[in-house]
């Protein structure tokens, strides 16, 4: 990675997706200030607090035909210039002043279908396509985010 990965965007929205940017935002241990999700047995709560996802593996979905775009699939902290493959459950990042620890993958639903030519969903399953999933992450130390803030792997 020859360009210092960043935070390229912040989503949230009041439930559901797209989830639409925002300049700054506040972040604590149960999510992103001004960020609801509509199913709460399957999104959100400490251990699912923020999801991320990676702007290269966007821009690949939309050179292979899909409308995706960054928040279309639900994603709080879109991130630009991290090695995607490498982020798995355990790994830590600090994202600006705010440090989490990726939990899971999480699992496409039919909710993002709009994102994807033929509505094919199942494109970011990890599953069937490992290293193009979103993951969650937990906060392990809550703070503001901003756009072009730096994102740090803990090795």
């Amino acid at each position: 990675m020859s360009k210092q990965a960043h935070i390229f965007q912040l989503n949230v929205s009041d439930g559901g997706v797209p989830k639409r940017p925002l300049p700054a935002a506040d972040v604590h241990t149960l999510g992103m200030q001004g960020d609801r999700q509509n199913d709460t047995v399957h999104h959100g709560g400490p251990t699912r607090a923020i999801c991320l996802y990676s702007l290269e593996i966007i821009l690949a979905l939309q050179a292979e035909g899909h409308p995706i775009y960054p928040g279309a699939v639900g994603e709080n902290v879109t991130v630009a210039g991290l090695d995607w493959e490498r982020m798995v459950p355990g790994t830590r990042l600090r994202l600006g002043e705010v440090e989490v620890e990726i939990t899971s993958y999480v699992v496409p639903c039919t909710n993002i279908r709009q994102a994807f030519a033929g509505e094919t969903f199942s494109r970011i399953s990890q599953k069937t396509n490992p290293g193009w999933a979103r993951v969650y992450a937990q906060v392990l130390q809550p703070g503001k985010l901003q756009i072009g803030d730096a994102v740090v792997v803990h090795e």
